[in-house]
């Protein structure tokens, strides 16, 4: 049993273990939720094979102090326009001396502990979802030959810190991913695969069914609004000018709390405006919606999976315009200004062209599951289902 993003367990449906007896550690990061989500999702496909599986917080692992001074500066970088880029764009991509710094002052207080976490608990596998932990993992693998170092990294530019001489195997969602990987790793062993989705993505309720339990009537035009779990953009006013123009807005704060009062004070005005905290009822609200307003993420894979197309809000800088291209290669998506005219001239410009399919679900989590048992069968841990 993992920890989910919320701390809570993950519920995994029983299936014939095929490796019964392996462990498996994987290292998370809470900035933000996309890191936990993604080793959520791991730990189930693990858990199919017959791993017991453990998911630990790098950032927690660093001690209270660090931790938090960790997530504090990267707020602090958000925080002031153009610094995060510059950050990213000019040490952490190519590996420049900051980068170099942020990686040794991280791992001089995750390595200890990550190396006493082994001694009590020894791994088969163990699965780096966070740089920095990916960057522990291999400083300490030379004291355990026989455990396989992996790293999971959903970034199409994967930056200096994801990539290290002891990683065993690479996990990327992109052919542009491995290209950065070898740009440091040149021997590299990669493997391609889907973003995976989590399991009530792929059974939504009807359009029909989801207006229903929300309020929102069956022919209006109506969106998602979210950003994240940190809130990051218009939301509140853009949830404003977009119930003046007719539309009604699901609009979701995440765990951003002072966002979340925000919105449920506009929806106190305006009917049209259906304020929500961190919620699990995404796939409903998706499905209620007719087109989907967030920054690029793991967001963009789930939408796709019920069948809505996508406005791309411009937000995160860094890592974040990197992917936000990415998703705009992928298609059924398009990309508009944070700032509120903007937003609301394209997303009244999408409606008008946006259709849902008839069909609630586009594809099955099967494409990941292969991928995933290929990926482990590089390095002799999968079967390739």
């Amino acid at each position: 049993m993992a920890d989910g993003p919320t701390g809570g367990p993950v519920t995994v449906p029983a299936r014939q273990p095929q490796h019964a007896g392996k462990r498996a550690l994987l290292l998370s990061g809470s900035l933000g939720m996309g890191h936990d989500v993604m080793a959520q999702a791991c730990a189930h496909s693990l858990a199919l094979r017959g791993f017991s599986t453990r998911t630990l917080d790098s950032l927690r692992m660093m001690g209270g102090r660090a931790g938090a001074m960790g997530e504090a500066v990267f707020r602090g970088m958000l925080a002031v326009p153009g610094l995060y880029d510059a950050v990213h764009f000019s040490q952490m991509r190519p590996g420049g001396p900051l980068a170099r710094v942020i990686e040794a002052v991280a791992s001089r207080f995750l390595v200890p502990r990550l190396a006493s976490t082994l001694r009590e608990q020894p791994v088969e596998l163990l699965l780096s979802i966070f740089a920095t932990g990916a960057a522990a993992a291999s400083r300490i693998k030379p004291e355990h030959p026989d455990m396989i170092t992996a790293v999971f990294c959903t970034d199409v530019c994967v930056h200096r810190l994801w990539v290290h001489d002891n990683t065993d195997l690479y996990l990327v969602t992109s052919a542009t991913a491995a290209r950065f990987v070898r740009r440091f790793h040149p021997q590299a062993r990669i493997a391609v695969v889907p973003t995976p989705v989590r399991q009530p993505f792929y059974d939504p309720p009807t359009q029909v069914a989801a207006r229903a339990a929300l309020g929102i009537p069956a022919d209006a035009r109506c969106v998602l609004l979210m950003s994240g779990s940190w809130g990051l953009g218009p939301l509140v006013d853009g949830a404003r000018a977009l119930a003046e123009a007719g539309v009604w807005v699901i609009a979701v704060a995440g765990r951003n709390t002072s966002l979340e009062a925000r919105l449920r004070g506009l929806a106190r005005t305006r009917q049209q405006v259906i304020p929500f905290g961190f919620t699990d009822r995404i796939p409903e609200l998706m499905a209620a919606s007719d087109l989907v307003v967030t920054s690029s993420g793991d967001t963009c894979s789930e939408a796709r999976v019920i069948g809505r197309d996508l406005l791309l809000l411009d937000v995160v800088p860094g890592h974040g315009r990197d992917n936000l291209q990415l998703e705009l290669d992928r298609g059924r998506a398009d990309v508009t200004s944070a700032d509120t005219a903007s937003l609301r001239r394209s997303v009244l410009a999408a409606l008008d062209r946006t259709k849902p399919p008839s069909v609630r679900v586009v594809g099955t989590p099967d494409a990941w599951e292969q991928a995933f048992g290929a990926a482990l069968s590089q390095v002799e841990l999968g079967n390739g289902w």
